[in-house]
């Protein structure tokens, strides 16, 4: 649907992490989009049956029975980066373009900076950096963490998993 209505579209979230070599369960999508094309996704989803339960110029969450697609806009320079250099990796499910692992580990500590008690993302970044720490770029992966004032964390978490 997204590619027929041209939108650019990157996995984030849960479903990103199994080409990382991370795997759990999730319930629901979660995609990085272009801002541009929030009006005609809306448009394609509800034409699908799919209801819209918050939009936002940062985000949007769509429902159509217990399916549930979020997404998040990209619109800062950092994020529309990332959405522009998601790799195509073919699966069961077709072609699928996902992220960084560098970018799923950002996007995952802006969301336990936003709200703490999402201990999962926690536990992703640890996975994703245990699975992953001889390919990640760290320096990139530490500017993140700098970003959000969180650098003691990343260094608690490389000590851990050594």
């Amino acid at each position: 649907m997204l590619g027929r209505i041209g939108a650019r579209h990157a996995l984030i979230g849960g479903l990103a992490l199994a080409p990382y070599s991370v795997v759990r369960a999730t319930q629901d999508v979660d995609l990085l989009v272009d801002l541009e094309n929030a009006d005609a996704i809306e448009r394609a989803l509800t034409v699908l049956g799919y209801r819209c339960l918050h939009r936002s110029e940062e985000a949007a969450n769509y429902v159509r029975g217990d399916e549930r697609v979020d997404f998040l806009y990209a619109h800062r320079p950092g994020a529309k980066r990332l959405l522009a250099s998601a790799r195509t990796l073919v699966s069961s499910l077709g072609e699928l373009r996902v992220i960084s692992g560098e970018g799923l580990i950002g996007f995952k500590l802006q969301a336990l900076t936003n709200n703490p008690r999402r201990t999962q993302d926690l536990e992703d970044i640890r996975a994703l950096l245990r699975a992953n720490r001889e390919r990640l770029d760290m320096a990139q992966v530490r500017e993140y963490f700098r970003l959000f004032d969180r650098e003691p964390l990343l260094d608690d978490l490389l000590r851990e998993i050594d």
